[in-house]
C-alpha cells in the first residue's frame, strides 16, 4: 500500500447509476413534458373549436329569433298593404296583434308624417313626435321592414324596432314599426350556451355598447366606459375587427357577426376551467412518472447487481494478485466476455506461478555471483588504488624535473633573447653614431655658413644704417627746400594781393589784369598749403628714419654678438666631433664582442629547449599514466559500486519474491 493516501474507490454499481438514472429521468421528464404540451395544444384547439360552435350556434339563434319575428311582422305589413283598411279597420287590426306575442308584447304602432300615431287600443304608449324618433327616422329610408340599433323607449326600456314604410293606399306617408326588448335577446344569448361553464354577450358593433349580458348593469354601457380591464380590451378588439378567437385577460373569447345586423356576439371561456383537467392529468403523470422513475431505479439496480458481481468477484481476484497472492483460484461460469476475461486472468496466475518459481533460481543464482563479484571488485579496486599512488608519486618527480629543466631552457632563452637583442641595439647604436658623425660634419660646415652669413648680415646692416642716415640728409634737405618753396609761396601771394590792389585802382583798364593776380594768388595758397602736408609728411619720415637708425645699430649690435657666439659653437661642435668620433670607435669593438656572446647564448638556449621538450614528453606520459590508474581506480570502484548495488538487487528480489504466494499455507522464495 503506498504511503499517499489512497483515493475513495467508487464501485462501477454506483457509476453506472449515476450515469444511467438521471439520464432515465431526464427522459420521463421530457416525455411528461412532450405529452403535457402536446395534451394541452390538443385541448386548447378543441376547446377553440367547441367554443366557436357555441358561438356560432348561439348567434343562429339569434338570427333564426330575429327573422321569425321580422317574417311576422312583414305578414302583418303586407295584410295592411293588401286590405288598405280605413283607419277604424286599421285599429281593429293593430288590436288584433296587441298581446299576440310574448316578443312583441306591445303590438304594432304606425306613424304618419304630420306626428300622429295609430296603436292598439290597449296600448299605452305615448308618443308626442314620433316622426323624431330612431325607429321612424330608419323606417323611412326602406320599403321592407328592418332593424334599428338598440335604444331606450319612452319607458326606459333598451329595446330594438323594426320598421319599413307602409304604403295603404292613402296619400299620407306612414311607418310601421313593432318593438323587441332586449331582455328577450338576454335570454337568448345565455341559453344557447353550448359549451360548459362558457358565457356570452351581445355588442353594437358601432356605438360598442353592450346589448345583452348575464349582468343587467352593463346593458347600454360602452365597453370603453367599463371598469373590468376584460370587457375593455374586448372593445379594443371590435374597434380594430379583429374577430379572430384568442386568449384575453386569461379567458378564450370568441367573435361572430350576427347577420342582418350591426351586432358583435361575444362568447368566452375561463383558461382555468379548459386547463383544469388538464392540470389534473398534469399531475396524474407527473405521480406517474415518480413512481416509474422508482421502479425503473429498483430495476436497473438489480440488473447493475446481476451483471457487475462476476466483474466485483474478478476484482477481488485482481486485488489479491496486486498484493501477491497468487494462490487465488478463478471459477469460470459464464460464457460471455466477464467469461472471457476470467479464464484470460485464471490462465495469468497459472503463468505468474511458473514465472515466479523461476525468477526465485535466478535471483539465488545472482545473489551468489554478486557476492562473488562484490568480493573481486575489492581486491581490484585495492590494486588500483596502489597503482594510482605509485604512478602520482612517479608523476610528481617528474613534473619537478620537467620544473627545472624548463626554467633552465627558459633562463637560457631569455639570455639569448637579450643579448641578442643587445647586439640589435649596440648595431643601431653604431648606426646612430654613424649618422651623428655624418650630422656632426654637415652641422661643422653648417656652422661655418652661419659664420659667413653673419658677416655678410653685418655688413648689409652697416650699408643700411649709412643708407638710412642718407635718407635723414636727403630729407633735412627737402625740408630746406619746402621752407624756401614756403617762403616764395607767401611773397607770391603778398605779390598777388599787391597787384590786385593796383588793379583795383586802375578800374576797368585793370580789371583783367585783377583776375590774373586772383588765380596767382589762389595757386600762392595752394602751394602753401601743399609745402605745409610735405613738411608733415617729411617730420614723420624723419621720425622713421630716426627709428630705423636706432633699430640698426641695435641690430649690427645683435649681429656682432651671434656672430662671436657662432663662433664659440663652431669651437664647441669641434670638440663633439672628436668624441663622437671616438665613442663610435668603441661601439665597433661592443658589437664584435656582443657577437661571440650571442652565438654561445643561443647554442645554450637550443640545448634547453630539447632538454625541456624531452622532459615535457616525460611528464605528458606520466600523467597519462597517472590518469590511466585514475581510470582504473574509478572503474574499480564502479565495478565495486556496481557490485554492492548487484547485491542489494539480488537481495530485493529475494524479499520481493518473498511477497508472492503461490502455494496455499506458506510462501515460495
Amino acid at each position: 500500500m503506498s504511503q499517499k493516501k489512497k483515493k475513495r474507490m467508487i464501485s462501477m454499481k454506483t457509476k453506472l447509476l449515476g450515469i444511467i438514472l438521471p439520464v432515465v429521468i431526464v427522459m420521463v421528464v421530457l416525455l411528461i413534458g412532450i405529452v403535457y404540451f402536446i395534451s394541452r395544444n390538443v385541448l386548447t384547439e378543441y376547446s377553440r373549436n367547441l367554443l366557436t360552435s357555441s358561438i356560432q350556434s348561439q348567434a343562429n339563434e339569434i338570427e333564426a329569433w330575429l327573422d321569425e319575428n321580422l317574417a311576422a311582422f312583414q305578414i302583418v305589413k303586407r295584410t295592411i298593404e293588401g286590405v288598405k283598411p280605413s283607419d277604424e279597420e286599421l285599429e281593429d287590426i293593430l288590436n288584433q296583434y296587441y298581446g299576440y306575442n310574448t316578443n312583441f308584447s306591445d303590438g304594432i304602432y304606425i306613424a304618419d308624417a304630420s306626428g300622429r300615431l295609430i296603436k292598439a287600443k290597449d296600448s299605452d304608449r305615448q308618443e308626442t313626435d314620433p316622426t323624431s324618433l330612431v325607429w321612424y327616422q330608419e323606417g323611412l329610408t326602406r320599403v321592407n321592414m328592418g332593424f334599428t340599433n338598440s335604444y331606450m323607449n319612452s319607458d326606459g326600456e333598451a329595446v330594438i324596432s323594426a320598421s319599413g314604410l307602409l304604403n295603404d293606399g292613402s296619400d299620407t306617408v306612414k311607418v310601421i314599426s313593432a318593438d323587441l326588448k332586449i331582455e328577450r335577446i338576454s335570454i337568448i344569448v345565455n341559453s344557447f350556451v353550448e359549451m360548459e361553464n362558457a358565457q356570452a354577450f351581445l355588442v353594437n358593433g358601432k356605438d360598442h355598447t353592450v346589448l345583452a349580458h348575464r349582468d343587467s348593469s352593463l346593458i347600454s354601457e360602452k365597453l370603453s366606459s367599463c371598469s373590468d380591464s376584460f370587457l375593455q380590451e374586448v372593445g379594443r378588439k371590435i374597434e380594430r375587427e379583429e374577430f379572430e378567437t384568442v386568449e384575453i385577460e386569461k379567458k378564450m373569447t370568441a367573435f361572430i357577426s350576427v347577420s342582418g345586423t350591426d351586432w358583435i356576439l361575444v362568447s368566452y371561456v375561463p383558461s382555468s376551467v379548459i386547463y383544469s383537467d388538464l392540470n389534473y392529468i398534469r399531475t396524474v403523470m407527473v405521480i406517474v412518472g415518480l413512481i416509474s422513475i422508482l421502479l425503473i431505479a429498483v430495476l436497473l439496480e438489480r440488473v447493475v447487481w446481476l451483471v457487475i458481481r462476476p466483474v466485483k468477484t474478478l476484482t477481488n481476484v485482481i486485488t489479491s494478485m496486486t498484493e501477491g497472492d497468487f494462490t487465488v483460484e478463478v471459477s469460470v461460469k459464464q460464457r460471455d466476455e466477464i467469461g472471457k476475461m476470467s479464464r484470460g486472468v485464471e490462465q495469468f496466475v497459472s503463468s505468474m506461478r511458473s514465472m515466479i518459481l523461476s525468477i526465485r533460481g535466478v535471483s539465488d543464482q545472482l545473489h551468489a555471483q554478486a557476492n562473488s563479484s562484490n568480493d573481486v571488485s575489492g581486491e581490484m579496486y585495492y590494486a588500483s588504488q596502489t597503482q594510482s599512488q605509485s604512478m602520482k608519486e612517479l608523476s610528481h618527480t617528474v613534473e619537478q624535473l620537467s620544473l627545472s629543466v624548463n626554467e633552465i631552457a627558459e633562463n637560457a632563452t631569455t639570455l639569448a633573447m637579450v643579448v641578442a637583442e643587445t647586439k640589435a641595439d649596440g648595431e643601431k647604436v653604431e648606426n646612430k653614431v654613424d649618422e651623428t658623425v655624418e650630422v656632426s660634419h654637415q652641422g661643422k660646415a653648417d656652422l661655418q655658413n652661419v659664420g659667413s652669413a653673419m658677416q655678410l648680415i653685418n655688413e648689409s646692416v652697416l650699408k643700411l644704417k649709412q643708407a638710412i642716415d642718407n635718407v635723414g640728409h636727403a630729407s633735412e634737405e627737402i625740408t630746406n627746400i619746402t621752407s624756401l618753396i614756403g617762403n616764395i609761396a607767401s611773397q607770391t601771394n603778398l605779390l598777388s594781393l599787391n597787384a590786385s590792389i593796383e588793379a583795383a585802382r586802375a578800374g576797368e583798364a585793370g580789371r583783367g589784369f585783377a583776375v590774373v593776380a586772383s588765380e596767382i594768388g589762389q595757386l600762392a595758397n595752394t602751394s602753401s598749403d601743399s609745402v605745409r602736408s610735405i613738411d608733415a609728411l617729411i617730420h614723420e619720415v624723419n621720425t622713421l628714419v630716426k627709428e630705423a637708425v636706432a633699430q640698426a645699430d641695435v641690430s649690427a649690435d645683435n649681429i656682432s654678438s651671434s656672430s662671436q657666439m657662432v663662433e664659440n659653437a663652431l669651437h664647441t661642435f669641434d670638440i663633439i666631433f672628436n668624441n663622437i668620433d671616438l665613442v663610435n670607435q668603441l661601439v665597433g669593438q661592443m658589437i664584435e664582442k656582443v657577437e661571440k656572446v650571442d652565438e654561445v647564448a643561443t647554442n645554450a638556449a637550443a640545448i634547453s629547449e630539447e632538454q625541456a621538450a624531452s622532459s615535457e614528453e616525460i611528464l605528458a606520459t606520466a600523467e597519462n599514466m597517472v590518469v590511466q590508474a585514475e581510470n582504473i581506480t574509478k572503474n574499480s570502484r564502479t565495478v565495486a559500486n556496481e557490485a554492492k548495488q548487484l547485491t542489494l538487487s539480488a537481495e530485493n528480489l529475494s524479499e520481493q519474491m518473498d511477497r508472492f504466494k503461490i502455494e496455499k499455507g506458506g510462501s515460495e522464495t
